[in-house]
């Protein structure tokens, strides 16, 4: 359906990018964890007095305008409507295989991207969150298509944007299809855009990963993400307003790195396809949970049978100082954190412990992989 306004119709050839890989993924409520309200200027939040939360505790999401309860009890009333909807890709049958398909957005993260005039990568942030999502099915991706809409269409940056959409999809061994571009007038501010991405990728019905051989015992194994990603960036944005801290300032607490708040925080996010399906080729793979908004504490348990749960070992990895310093200048709860942000850790394979040795043993070097927990008795989340 042509988006209101005066809508620009992209029907790109499919674009080639490094191979075809074939996907299955989550199909998410985005605003389960995105704030996409339109939001005040950083500059309009940095006059506010506010110092943290209700009471005098630290920040949480809700206080940023996000509550998670709210869309995790709107994917229950869709459920009823639509039975199946909830997990990380929805799938539907094709002969011996599922398609796959998975969408998203990227959130706040874009009034970032707005501020730092970062807009290059953000495309690569776009095809990750949908492409990591389907992935957890043991499925590769075959294609992607965006949707990007503006007010006024300034021809460069879009350039800019879709470029990096490209760049995420040789990373994704996937093709850019095809998109949209809408120009609705009055709708943005002035020099402003949205995003949402769509992937659909394939796996076959025998080769699915749908956690349901987990059981106690099993390893948990953690993928290093390159950052925030894409989840969250309604927090970080009032942590940042009451930090006194500029984009342009240096990010605290990185050893001595240079990096500005700017860069730290608009690093694009990782994509897992390639290392994921590579793991996932020589067996063991029982589950996978892409850790987006609702960190640990309600990613991980989706993969899960009932009557299964997970403790996490905190220290088995180093959390990034970006996730240190959101914490420091927002005063937020460990619980907020680990179920805001992946905290350094941006997906979690769950695999037979004779599996874990040898995964790794082989994820060194740029690509490496942490034990991070087992499963054990009873349900949610243990951190210890």
């Amino acid at each position: 359906m042509a988006a209101a306004g005066r809508p620009v119709h992209r029907r790109l050839s499919a674009i080639p990018v490094i191979g075809i890989g074939l996907l299955r993924g989550p199909l998410r409520i985005a605003a389960l964890a995105k704030d996409r309200k339109e939001g005040r200027r950083l500059e309009v939040l940095a006059t506010s007095c506010f110092k943290g939360g209700e009471g005098g505790r630290g920040l949480t999401y809700k206080d940023a305008g996000v509550d998670i309860d709210a869309g995790t009890e709107l994917v229950r009333r869709i459920a009823k409507m639509a039975p199946g909807i909830g997990g990380f890709g929805g799938l539907f049958p094709l002969g011996d295989s599922y398609l796959v398909a998975g969408t998203d957005g990227v959130g706040t993260k874009l009034k970032l991207a707005f501020e730092t005039g970062i807009h290059d990568t953000i495309g690569i942030d776009l095809v990750a969150m949908s492409v990591n999502d389907i992935v957890t099915s043991g499925a590769k991706p075959l294609f992607f298509l965006d949707y990007f809409a503006t007010s006024n269409l300034d021809v460069d940056l879009a350039e800019k944007v879709i470029k990096g959409i490209v760049d995420g999809c040789q990373q994704s061994d996937c093709v850019l299809l095809g998109g949209e571009t809408a120009e609705m007038p009055d709708f943005y501010a002035t020099g402003e855009y949205d995003l949402s991405g769509f992937a659909v990728g394939i796996v076959k019905k025998d080769s699915v990963i749908d956690g349901k051989n987990i059981k106690v015992g099993d390893v948990l194994i953690g993928l290093p993400s390159s950052g925030v990603h894409s989840n969250g960036f309604s927090l970080v944005r009032r942590v940042l307003a009451q930090s006194g801290l500029s984009l342009n300032d240096q990010l605290p607490g990185n050893n001595g790195k240079p990096i500005t708040l700017g860069e730290a925080l608009m690093a694009p996010t990782a994509i897992y396809v390639k290392q994921v399906i590579d793991i996932i080729s020589k067996g063991c793979v029982k589950g996978i949970a892409h850790i987006t908004g609702g960190g640990f504490t309600d990613n991980i348990p989706r993969v899960f049978p009932s009557g299964i749960g997970a403790k996490i070992f905190t220290n088995s990895w180093e959390v990034p100082a970006v996730f240190r310093w959101i914490q420091d200048a927002g005063g937020i709860e460990d619980a907020e954190m680990r179920r805001t942000f992946n905290m350094g850790i941006g997906m979690v394979l769950v695999v037979s412990p004779e599996a874990a040795d040898r995964i790794l043993s082989e994820c060194l070097g740029s690509s490496p992989a942490y034990r991070i927990g087992e499963v054990i008795t009873g349900e949610g989340v243990q951190f210890a």
